[in-house]
């Protein structure tokens, strides 16, 4: 990471959810701080006017390319034109098929912009699988989609969660849980954690600690209760330690997740990781996908159709996001004692 301040691509995810209305907000806020990231923001035109007329009336909004930045101005937000939403399917609260294509239009635009070299990360608000799905896209969640749009195999690329003093890797993720369990192997496991080890090294971790879940109750209890972690997460562990890799475990998760000299969890499916999480950080998480050579992250929480376009959402994990892509934390609560 060089001394300058990052430039940070963010799309604002479903139009039709809050995504647009915390994006807005976020960008104004950071506007006037010198030390912020610079934030351009990737969307329709007619939608982030519609909420930063609402939202930020003092702000004004200003059309720039990604490839030809001009200098940051004050009160001033900067946005990437990415003309993929009808104006008669603008409707905040509403889940529709054609939202869904446009929140993948603005992440597209914005990871284009990343392949190219011109902005440092990007960060995408709220998407909803159901829209998402219904335009006829295979979807469940950005990181398979980043690995598409970055030209990596989505097996190689992982969701890493953030929030309450707690950082998550998933070696699976969002499909069930027989599939998941079936997935499972020893390479897959080592490959989400060296993915985790990469980014925390990106972060300033030079030496980070892996505590590696079990994927069984007790971590199998030496084959009592099973005999996957003999035949997987074992020979992960003795495999990545070989590596230089300081790993902890397998453990049963609910022990290991006390541990406090650990960096980095990995968990074996997706309610291992998240419940800890969402338990203890609450709206106020944010993820990473990492693996796939850029910084990319999105928001812990959903879309928000009950209070779209209300002018209630409130950006607080967007700005986690946001510090977490430049800084490595997310929010005070992310200092909160291990327990």
């Amino acid at each position: 990471m060089t001394a300058r301040a990052l430039t940070i691509a963010l799309a604002p995810g479903d139009p039709n959810g809050i995504g647009p209305e915390i994006a807005v907000k976020a960008a104004a806020q950071l506007a006037g701080d010198p030390a912020a990231p610079r934030i351009v923001l990737f969307g329709d035109a007619f939608v982030l006017r519609w909420y930063a007329e609402r939202c930020c009336p003092h702000a004004s909004l200003r059309e720039v390319t990604a490839a030809t930045l001009p200098p940051p101005a004050p009160h001033t937000l900067d946005f990437v034109n990415v003309a993929a939403l009808a104006a008669d399917a603008f409707v905040p609260g509403e889940v529709s098929a054609r939202a869904g294509a446009a929140t993948l239009a603005y992440v597209s635009a914005a990871l284009a912009a990343a392949r190219a070299g011109l902005v440092d990360a990007v960060i995408a608000c709220p998407h909803s699988e159901t829209a998402i799905n219904a335009a006829g896209v295979r979807f469940a969640g950005y990181p398979g989609f980043v690995a598409s749009e970055m030209g990596v195999p989505a097996d190689d690329v992982y969701l890493l969660l953030v929030g309450g003093g707690l950082r998550i890797v998933h070696v699976t993720l969002h499909e069930g849980i027989v599939s998941a369990l079936a997935r499972l192997d020893r390479p897959h496991v080592e490959r989400a954690a060296r993915a985790a080890v990469d980014a925390l090294r990106r972060m300033g971790i030079a030496q980070p600690v892996v505590g590696l879940m079990g994927i069984n109750p007790h971590a199998g209890e030496g084959g009592l209760f099973g005999r996957e972690d003999i035949e997987i997460t074992e020979p992960a562990a003795r495999a990545l330690r070989d590596e230089g890799i300081d790993v902890v475990g397998p453990q049963g998760a609910d022990l290991l997740l006390a541990n406090p000299d650990v960096d980095v969890f990995v968990a074996m499916y997706h309610d291992q990781g998240h419940i800890p999480v969402k338990l203890r950080a609450g709206r106020h998480s944010a993820a990473l996908s990492i693996g796939a050579g850029v910084m990319f992250s999105s928001v812990g929480h959903g879309s928000g159709f009950d209070i779209a376009g209300t002018l209630r959402a409130d950006p607080a994990a967007l700005l986690g996001a946001i510090r977490l892509v430049s800084t490595g934390t997310v929010l005070p609560a992310d200092s909160a004692p291990q327990s």
